[in-house]
């Protein structure tokens, strides 16, 4: 095969072509079709059986998987008739790529050039790449960042970069906080200490899984004790609902996870009184108390030590829980400031009736109705005590918006959302019991027929659970150097195709092997780098530069104050 080519290099209309390469395509021509197919293998024998038969065999071969074909003009997936033996083996120019790669068809969304030939854009398809799912696999340094970048401008404003998408929704959680910088323009960014024109983020408590929330706040509590609890906060939600009168709540359906608010600094209070609580007498009719509580301050209130044997004051008997170091956590949690933008989180912080200023509607709106297509959730002053409950606190409230809503203009069906999350391996491993896992698990089971679609970033995909890696219908594959995460990979692709794994070590930065629905056929693609200014903050400090610069006047009591206040932003003035 490719008898004429010795060298292995073709010239073809003053451009060279390589022979052979894993993840290229070859022609074949039958009649007015051509087939296409897709390189997966190549080889050569190490000696020949004899060097007559050399000649008509020739010791170098290719395996070829047949993918689809041009009829008249057109490229279809898919062969109706298969070559016969000793049919020529063409190779493909620009010419024919451009055959294959060259539509713009309606919802085929450009996102950077052919390896081989970097004249042909590569296309893909949105719809099934929200609603199929997607993740984007790359070993630290292959440009996982800068590639997630590129798509998400490409996804929200199209190729064109006008406003091809106005009513785009993208929502990125990012850990690190390397994308607001980058999105710019194109986001609305939410963050813990906000800089510049970044908004305050809040995730107000009532709105999380409840019995999650009661194993952060309180710790490890007996089954007794918990169950009195959540009938205490569900009658605390029965009595807002009472007040408020929030549209769509049923008074007689009304559960302790349903999201409505009530006062944490209240529940403090009611739960903590019969835990300190002394009587008078022993018939417990007079308190004891010396100074009323204040939920407001979390001050518990004063009671006399009981006394000694029969004599008064004498310990209380009713409502004991025994959970007064559960509730010295939980106090202390909500005394903690780096929690305040979930246990005190602003207009949305209920006082102490239980009625806040602001409701999930407006919580909604500000993260999902703004006039941008993506927004930012920067969650890198987020405590990492805290930060996996949250990230599935956040898909959780994301899942069930749209689900409920998903015939209403605002909902999934209507607006289709893609959830981006960054470092999935670290909140989506196999072995973690976390709602965060759940939660991803309901999305790319379920989320399909409710225009919810996931997007999953990750340098680790061995560590990532089979279920949610399985779901994803299209990969972005960039340079993997541990055989590990490269086996996932090509775990995911037809075992003809698994060849193409191969040249994953070897990828250049932002070059991904693109695979999966999304794709029109397997590519091997340089993925378009955004401009300068506009890249994530996540390349590598220059350290020759660095070390070549005159030093600075270094003050270590502010970068302690950086530490202690968990933002690298810190200030003096703060």
């Amino acid at each position: 095969m490719f008898e004429g080519v010795a060298s292995g290099i073709a010239i073809i209309g003053g451009r060279s072509y390589r022979v052979g390469q894993v993840g290229s395509f070859v022609r074949i021509p039958q009649g007015y079709h051509d087939l296409y197919g897709i390189i997966s293998d190549v080889g050569a024998t190490a000696t020949p059986d004899t060097l007559l038969d050399t000649g008509a065999r020739g010791d170098r071969w290719i395996k070829v998987q047949l993918v689809g074909e041009v009829v008249e003009t057109t490229f279809e997936r898919g062969i109706s008739q298969y070559p016969a033996i000793n049919d020529q083996v063409h190779l493909v120019v620009e010419e024919d790529l451009s055959r294959i790669y060259g539509t713009s068809a309606y919802g085929q969304v450009t996102i950077g050039r052919l390896s081989g030939a970097e004249s042909i854009p590569v296309r893909i398809d949105l719809d099934k790449l929200v609603t199929r799912h997607s993740a984007i696999l790359g070993s630290t340094g292959a440009g996982k960042s800068t590639t997630v970048t590129s798509l998400l401008r490409s996804l929200s404003v199209g190729h064109t970069g006008g406003d091809d998408f106005p009513s785009a929704r993208v929502l990125l959680i990012d850990i690190h906080g390397e994308y607001g910088s980058a999105l710019g323009e194109v986001a609305k960014v939410f963050r813990v200490n906000p800089i510049n024109d970044e908004s305050q983020l809040y995730v107000p408590y009532w709105a999380l899984d409840l019995h999650d929330l009661l194993g952060f706040l309180l710790g490890k509590t007996e089954e007794k004790a918990l169950t009195s609890i959540l009938d205490r906060i569900l009658a605390m939600k029965e009595a807002v609902a009472k007040t408020k009168n929030y549209a769509g709540v049923d008074i007689s359906s009304l559960t302790s996870e349903s999201p409505v608010p009530y006062s944490l600094r209240t529940l403090w209070l009611q739960l903590i009184d019969p835990e300190v609580k002394t009587w008078n007498e022993n018939t417990q009719l007079t308190s004891a108390m010396l100074a009323a509580g204040d939920a407001m301050t979390l001050t518990a209130p004063s009671y006399p030590l009981p006394g000694p044997g029969s004599t008064a004051p004498f310990s209380n008997k009713t409502n004991v829980l025994s959970i007064r170091r559960q509730l010295d956590q939980l106090r202390s949690r909500l005394l903690d400031r780096h929690l305040d933008f979930m246990l005190h989180p602003g207009p949305w912080e209920p006082n102490l009736d239980g009625v806040p200023a602001s409701d999930l509607p407006e919580l909604l709106e500000s993260w999902l109705g703004h006039d941008k297509p993506i927004t930012v959730l920067d969650l890198s002053g987020v405590p990492s005590s805290v930060l996996m409950r949250l990230i599935g606190g956040i898909l959780n409230i994301m899942y069930e918006a749209l689900f409920w809503g998903r015939e209403l203009p605002e909902g999934g069906r209507k607006r289709p959302l893609l959830v981006v999350m960054e470092e999935a391996h670290r909140y989506l491993g196999k072995d973690d019991a976390s709602l965060a896992r759940s939660s991803v698990q309901r999305i790319v089971k379920e989320g399909r027929k409710f225009g919810i679609g996931a997007m999953i970033v990750s340098q680790r995909p061995s560590e990532i659970d089979d279920t949610i890696l399985s779901q994803c219908g299209t990969f972005f594959s960039l340079r993997l150097t541990n055989s590990t995460d490269r086996n996932r990979v090509q775990g995911a692709l037809p075992d003809s195709l698994s060849g193409i794994v191969d040249s994953l070590p070897v990828l250049r930065t932002g070059e991904a092997v693109i695979t999966g629905e999304a794709a029109k056929l397997p590519v091997r693609c340089r993925v378009t780098l955004p401009e300068e200014g506009k890249r994530p903050a996540s390349e590598d400090p220059n350290v020759t530069m660095r070390w070549r610069k005159t030093r600075d006047k270094e003050e270590y009591s502010t970068l302690t104050a950086a530490w202690r206040s968990q933002n690298p932003y810190w200030k003096d003035e703060e």
